[in-house]
């Protein structure tokens, strides 16, 4: 019988708080670089654009890896491929810190990836089993949370530090705390019995449901038409704006506020009002965007419409995924690994089609309609989701091909699979 973490106002389980550590390192790690170019080119005797190659591997592993390694750790019990994923972050970072050949650490960014879509799919699955489904959500959040609070603070912590130690000083810090991060995930998700049979079938079988590429398609275009524009952003608010060079990181931590808030939002009412959220929302975001065009002229307009443009459009995003992960029934493992693909296909996608619309006659604005268009398209999936009655207010998606594992214990550690 459901016990009180049922209720979406109990606590969620300490594991998830754990899992959310883990995605702040690892979202630490997707950005930094992006603050360290210009050491890290001198340093290993390249090229800034080459070094941003660093960046650009990290989100093909991403895309690829992540449902690459779902299935190759299928069979492996969710705790030991957590603590393996995090170990193989760690080490991943100790090569790159101790190496002095860009391909080296080319390739140690390309595992470190690897590892980290590993723990994005396996985490999500294990956060929102632990979480139960009234609560699946929140746990979404949490961990989103993570990845969020990483461009708050990781990044900027990080290539703070980079300045004083070099690039190499937050490489070793991540590998520690990663390693810690580790003991920590091996200490609090205990070993427990295997509830549901594993099966590469299943995993497969998930995805023929039309409503879960739906919910993919618009995991895909939220990102996109977000960080399209936040790509973009800074050359928006210095030569359209006028905002002094000094204040673009203070509007930049706004948007991480927003981003923030975002998914804290869509963790709370996604349990109860999925589709409204999540509708509500898309629709807020793409008015946002809109309204940048032309407000955009204005510091004061474009600083509080950044931070509106991630509150609205981050609250998807743990709507989306939880939505995502229960339409996958028994079989979520492949399904979260894919949910972050998606984002990631996204981000890559819209942040191209952007800095082409920057290049054209739309000059500035260019990324902002992108973003715009994007987002309203967001709509389209989200309304045919609705139609379908995908979820209850209690939570549980309808017609769903299989109830998630340990339903009926949500307050226990979640089984392994």
């Amino acid at each position: 019988m459901p016990s009180a973490p049922e209720t979406s106002s109990a606590k969620l389980p300490f594991v998830v708080w754990a899992l959310a550590a883990g995605t702040f390192l690892m979202g630490t790690t997707e950005f930094v670089i992006a603050g360290l170019l210009p050491e890290m080119a001198h340093d290993l005797g390249v090229s800034v654009p080459h070094v941003g190659l660093l960046i650009t591997a990290f989100a093909i592993g991403m895309i690829i890896g992540g449902p690459t390694m779902a299935m190759a750790t299928l069979r492996l019990p969710q705790r030991q491929t957590l603590i393996l994923a995090l170990v193989v972050f760690s080490l991943g970072h100790v090569v790159a810190a101790a190496s002095t050949s860009f391909t080296v650490v080319l390739i140690a960014r390309v595992v470190t990836a690897l590892a980290t879509g590993a723990f994005w799919a396996v985490g999500f699955v294990v956060a929102t089993t632990a979480a139960g489904p009234s609560n699946s959500t929140r746990a979404v959040g949490v961990m989103m949370g993570g990845l969020t609070l990483a461009n708050v603070i990781g990044v900027p912590i990080g290539s703070f530090a980079g300045q004083i130690t070099g690039w190499r000083g937050p490489f070793w810090a991540l590998a520690v705390l990663s390693a810690l991060a580790a003991a920590s995930v091996g200490r609090f998700i205990p070993r427990v019995v295997q509830s549901t049979e594993v099966s590469l079938r299943a995993e497969v079988g998930a995805l023929r449901q039309g409503r879960l590429w739906l919910a993919l398609t618009a995991a895909m275009l939220i990102m996109g038409g977000v960080l399209a524009t936040y790509s973009y952003i800074t050359p928006l608010l210095t030569d359209r704006a006028d905002v002094p060079d000094g204040a673009v990181p203070l509007v930049l931590v706004a948007f991480g506020v927003g981003a923030l808030g975002g998914i804290t939002v869509g963790g709370r009412l996604g349990d109860r009002r999925p589709m409204t959220t999540a509708l509500t929302a898309a629709v807020a975001t793409t008015l946002v965007l809109f309204l940048l065009i032309p407000l955009s002229a204005n510091p004061f307009t474009a600083a509080g419409l950044v931070f509106l443009m991630a509150l609205t459009g981050f609250t998807v995003n743990p709507v989306i995924t939880s939505l995502a992960v229960r339409f996958a029934g028994d079989a979520p493992t492949l399904t979260s690994a894919l949910t972050t693909s998606a984002y990631n296909t996204g981000i890559a996608a819209g942040a191209a089609i952007a800095g082409r619309a920057l290049d054209s006659s739309l000059g500035l604005t260019g990324p902002p309609l992108v973003g715009a268009v994007i987002t309203a398209l967001t709509i389209l999936p989200l309304l045919a989701l609705a139609a379908g009655g995908t979820a209850t207010s209690g939570g549980s998606s309808t017609g769903a091909s299989a109830p998630p594992r340990t339903r009926e214990e949500p307050a226990q550690a979640p089984s392994q699979h």
